[in-house]
């Protein structure tokens, strides 16, 4: 089968997202967000949402299936995330998948919501190169990849050891009372800023490894806001943003360049919610032009959690000819980078 038409639905935090896909070809990409519903919290809390996408899930799938033009009888699979994620929103997603599949005798694929990340770039892009290497920044993810084949083949290098990138760039802006969710309101806030304006730590950047560690420089922030509000002296909120987001990117793009010079591959991926951050993009584009690196990063629509991008694995997997899933597949919420099919 050479261009399936699959459907994915994605449900790993706070967002229903439902894609539909024919072959490397973006049909529709609906999403029903719950983030207002979490903002006075701070955070997602995991039965809002749970609860959230129960109450979405049908008129989103109907709403894609008329954008894309076609029906359920059309549909070749179906794909869902089974994990990482949240493990009660995942149990959503992947029972409703289940009955679709079950009451249209479709096949079911059960996909890994990290590896639908890097394989979402092919909508855009083309096919990946084999090999490639993901850089994959999210609010629960901070991971290098390498990847021989996003349908078979996903080999970690790297991870977040504490906070994931963009845990830390929420949990910054609570600091500075800025709002939820973190990422985007910092992007924009520290566009007035001056980068250089505080020397914040650079956790694990040249101890030899590909991991990352964000908690160090979450409270090294939190110090400096501190000291200055017992000081009675007001806080660059700008020039805090800037220099905070730019000690983060600083890492990810250098331990993403220095991954592929170790692994002698010339193209860069980068996914998740983060990779939509203007200044990541700016200095990996910097960085992988000095490197003779080809740089591919979504648009940020589909950077953040989406449907389309477990349809574009899901359709990935049927063109590889890799076997379904289970319809007893189950949710995995710590579900390893490495098992692309559940």
């Amino acid at each position: 089968m050479s261009e399936p038409l699959v459907l994915g639905i994605e449900t790993s935090c706070d967002e229903t997202g439902i894609g539909i896909v024919r072959g490397h070809t973006l049909l529709a990409d609906t999403v029903a967000s719950s983030v207002d519903l979490h903002a006075r919290f701070g955070g997602v809390v995991p039965e809002v949402a749970s609860r959230a996408h129960l109450e979405a899930m049908t008129p989103t799938i109907e709403r894609a299936l008329k954008t894309a033009g076609v029906s359920l009888d059309d549909l070749d699979a179906i794909a869902v995330t089974a994990g990482p994620g949240l493990a009660g929103t995942l149990m959503v997603g992947v029972a409703a998948a289940k009955a679709y599949a079950l009451a249209l005798g479709k096949p079911l694929y059960g996909v890994n919501h990290l590896a639908a990340h890097v394989a979402v770039d092919q909508l855009e892009h083309g096919p990946l190169p084999k090999p490639c290497v993901s850089l994959l920044v999210s609010g629960g993810h901070s991971s290098l990849l390498l990847v021989p084949d996003v349908a078979t083949d996903v080999r970690s290098l790297g991870s977040t050891v504490d906070d994931a990138a963009g845990e830390a760039f929420d949990k910054v802006a609570r600091m500075l009372d800025l709002g939820f969710p973190g990422g985007p309101i910092i992007d924009r806030t520290a566009r007035a800023g001056d980068p250089a304006a505080i020397t914040f730590p650079r956790g694990k950047l040249d101890d030899g490894t590909y991991d990352f560690s964000f908690s160090g420089l979450k409270s090294a922030v939190a110090r400096w806001v501190e000291a200055k509000e017992r000081a009675g002296e007001p806080v660059p909120i700008a020039d805090v943003a800037a220099s905070f987001q730019e000690a983060v990117v600083d890492v990810l793009t250098r331990k993403a360049v220095a991954v592929c010079k170790a692994h002698d591959v010339d193209h860069l991926q980068i996914g998740g919610g983060v990779a939509a951050n203007s200044r990541l993009r700016e200095m990996a584009k910097q960085r992988c032009d000095k490197a003779g690196i080809r740089l591919r990063v979504p648009r940020p629509g589909l950077c953040t959690d989406n449907g389309a991008m477990v349809a574009a694995l899901g359709a990935e997997l049927v063109s590889s000819g890799v076997a379904d899933s289970r319809l007893d597949l189950p949710a995995d919420s710590s579900l390893p980078v490495t098992t692309v099919r559940v």
